[in-house]
């Protein structure tokens, strides 16, 4: 447990300071104390219970009490059960001066994390559990954890050590100093592999575009956020959900804080190129529809082509009594226009698609066992 760095404002004492009613002071709430500076206390946002005013040698230091945080860590789990055990541990040690609830979401493991994951639960009440009886894809499974997070700031973090969860602090800090929605970590130097990173740089230009993300915002996995906020996240249904694209629909309260990234403890990533494919897809599909207007205006384009192209060729042929251009360029002409046709198609099939999916009631997830919760404690 790393100890808390006094900051708390010395001043000289005066004359009429306010004596403190001993009988409401005990070593429970001692412990309970968070030194803080005088000046900042406007920005910090927490909820006061009162000041403790301690007098030594002609000096006042200003304690203020402050409610005890609570906090709910979400994290995915597939093929985790090497890691799990020693994250959760880590995370009870490091947020040991919070409330700390942990919400452990198993998406189809190959491994048997399931296992570790009901020993970890019989050993921690505060430990809830949910078994999917599939892979339903990372961000299915943080939805179905969201459901089941019951505190008031809600952190997601990755079942493979890359983020410390030491660095949870830093992102409640930051939440907690400016009353962001969300607060997103970022890195100085990732540790992820090679093609993560560049579906990480894809990702990046394409959300820009897509869904109108400020340049200068990472959308990383590692994330806190409000719970009231995750109330309205968790309104989504449909089966192909997009945390980042629906955090972006609703709100831009966002702050970042840098944080350290790791190499991963154990195996290798769960991501292949089909993993991130799909995720490309959901994001072009579900969360907007630019794909479409590009294609409207690019077959606009092609028309006012066609038609510019159709006055030059009445030129050539009336005017100049040229030929006009021979079957080569035709026909490398009408092979590009329907190959825009097809792909254009192709796209449109994608959406009417993922709407029929979605209409006939395609489980966004489904729990085959849940231990330690309780479905009223659903958010």
């Amino acid at each position: 447990m790393r100890a808390a760095q006094p900051v708390s404002t010395i001043l000289p004492v005066k004359k009429g300071v306010p004596e403190f009613d001993r009988t409401v002071l005990n070593w429970h709430s001692i412990q309970q104390v968070l030194p803080i500076e005088f000046t900042l206390n406007q920005h910090l946002k927490l909820n006061l219970r009162g000041s403790l005013y301690l007098i030594r040698g002609g000096l006042i230091s200003i304690y203020i009490f402050a409610e005890m945080k609570s906090i709910t860590i979400v994290i995915p789990v597939y093929n985790g059960a090497s890691t799990i055990l020693n994250l959760v541990q880590t995370v009870l040690t490091e947020l040991n001066q919070l409330k700390v609830e942990i919400v452990l979401v198993n998406d189809g493991s190959k491994d048997n994390s399931q296992v570790v994951c009901h020993q970890i639960c019989q050993t921690y009440s505060n430990v809830k559990f949910l078994n999917l009886r599939k892979n339903f894809g990372e961000h299915n499974a943080v939805m179905c954890g969201l459901n089941y997070a019951t505190n008031e700031y809600v952190a997601i973090i990755d079942d493979d050590f890359q983020n410390p969860p030491s660095e949870i602090i830093k992102l409640l800090n930051t939440a907690l100093k400016d009353d962001f929605d969300v607060v997103y970590s970022y890195y100085a130097i990732k540790k992820h592999t090679f093609l993560r990173n560049l579906g990480s740089q894809f990702n990046n230009l394409v959300a820009t575009w897509l869904l109108n993300k400020p340049k200068n915002l990472y959308l990383s996995s590692f994330k806190l956020i409000k719970l009231d906020l995750v109330k309205e996240i968790i309104k989504y249904s449909g089966p192909f959900p997009y945390i980042d694209g629906l955090i972006l629909r609703l709100t831009r309260n966002i702050g970042t804080v840098l944080v350290e990234h790791n190499e991963r403890m154990e195996g290798k990533s769960n991501y292949t190129i089909s993993k991130l494919a799909s995720l490309y897809f959901n994001m072009f599909i579900n969360f907007s529809v630019k794909p479409i207007r590009f294609f409207t205006i690019t077959g606009i384009l092609s028309f006012l082509m066609a038609v510019l192209f159709s006055f030059y060729i009445a030129y050539e042929r009336l005017i100049l009594n040229n030929t006009p251009p021979g079957w080569a360029f035709t026909t490398i002409q009408a092979l590009a226009l329907h190959g825009l046709e097809i792909l254009f198609l192709g796209l449109i099939g994608e959406y009417v698609g993922k709407m029929f999916l979605d209409h006939n009631g395609t489980p966004q997830y489904s729990i085959k066992q849940h231990i330690n919760t309780d479905d009223r404690e659903k958010a």
